[in-house]
């Protein structure tokens, strides 16, 4: 100190932090006020914007009056720019966390509204945050005077060691990359690998991708393993596939009043059924001279996998009924077994035979098999 304090340096100070501080609040006000109108707004990215300057601005305008009341004090040259350097270092801080919240939002916001190359997937916005967090901590150090070339460097070195230590981790993150850049995968596709696992896509983190199976439970699969296997995509190029479902009818039914029933049914099932392609077309493929019957394949159209389950029970169901009130027959595999009984044999000498009978001549004996 150059001379003491006295309690106008103390008034002065005070002032300063109290002008601060109302600063900070009339800010947060208007910035309530500003987020209000903002969810008004058909844009995300107002809303973000607004929700981080809660942060930052108040905390600016409190630091702005602590550098003030600083001023007014008849501090050393010394203690001053240690107090100046220390403000500054934390509004960058405050600045950076800020940032990192606007940037990581307006990923996730861009990612959300349209399918482009993050597709809402946490990976990116991670990533992002990650890399304004480490920029804004290297500014501050800078700005307390502490020489960030040798943590560089320090890093840069660490950072191989980290790399051999992580193989695991680090495959898997940039196999994450990988997918999400060639958009073979986003959230939101259903896929099956050849190893079983199926299901909704739920997200792709920087470790593992997240799979809803159809019975809500979870799958994590590393996104090492899903890069290296073969999948089937069913949401890609497009979400509405064919399904074919098998049927059969008797050799005595007029093959084209069956075609035009089943044709009708389809068309009532695509037209009622939530999930069918209203404008999809029908088709009837007659293919096999079974043992019993003849057999067909029905295709139908689905909006998204799922929905396949529910469009063939109700399917089934009207072709069924729809076939009874026809009187179109579908029936059972049946087959004729005859069995032959041969004449009685004479048994060797010495050797009793109890309940010896002698059969019949041969008589066939018709056997009904009626399994589907």
């Amino acid at each position: 100190m150059n001379r003491d304090l006295v309690l106008h340096d103390w008034l002065v100070a005070g002032i300063a932090l109290a002008a601060g501080a109302a600063a900070g609040l009339l800010l947060r006000t208007l910035l309530r006020w500003l987020g209000r109108h903002a969810e008004r707004t058909r844009w995300r990215g107002d809303d973000i914007i607004v929700d981080a300057l809660r942060t930052i601005a108040p905390g600016a305008a409190l630091i702005a009056g602590a550098a003030v009341a600083a001023t007014t004090l008849p501090l050393t040259a010394r203690v001053s720019g240690f107090v100046n350097q220390s403000l500054t270092a934390l509004l960058i801080l405050i600045a950076t966390l800020s940032t990192a919240r606007v940037v990581a939002g307006l990923v996730q916001s861009v990612a959300g509204t349209r399918a482009a190359v993050a597709a809402s997937a946490s990976i990116f916005v991670n990533i992002t945050r990650i890399v304004v967090l480490v920029m804004g901590v290297l500014v501050a150090l800078e700005t307390l005077g502490v020489s960030i070339a040798p943590l560089v460097t320090a890093l840069g070195v660490g950072g191989l060691a980290v790399a051999l230590a992580l193989q695991d981790t680090l495959a898997n993150l940039f196999a994450g990359v990988h997918i999400l850049a060639s958009k073979t995968v986003q959230p939101g596709d259903y896929i099956r690998l050849t190893s079983g696992e199926e299901g909704y896509v739920v997200d792709i983190n920087w470790r593992n991708t997240v799979v809803r199976n159809l019975s809500n439970n979870l799958v994590i699969i590393p996104n090492g393993r899903l890069a290296r296997t073969n999948m089937t995509n069913f949401t890609q190029p497009e979400q509405q596939f064919s399904i074919m479902v098998q049927a059969g009818v008797g050799y005595e039914s007029d093959l084209e009043h069956v075609e035009r029933v089943t044709l009708e049914v389809v068309d009532g099932v695509m037209a009622d059924i939530n999930g069918a392609v209203p404008d999809h077309e029908g088709a009837v493929r007659f293919h096999t001279f079974a043992d019993s019957r003849i057999n067909f394949t029905v295709i139908l159209g689905v909006g998204e996998f799922s929905d396949q389950y529910r469009i063939k029970h109700e399917f089934i169901k009207r072709l069924h009924q729809r076939f009874r009130s026809e009187g179109i027959s579908i029936p059972a595999p049946t087959h004729t077994i005859a069995l032959q009984r041969d004449e009685a044999v004479t048994p060797l000498p010495h050797t009793p035979v109890p309940h010896q009978r002698t059969a019949s001549p041969s008589t066939p004996v018709e056997l009904t098999d009626t399994r589907n």
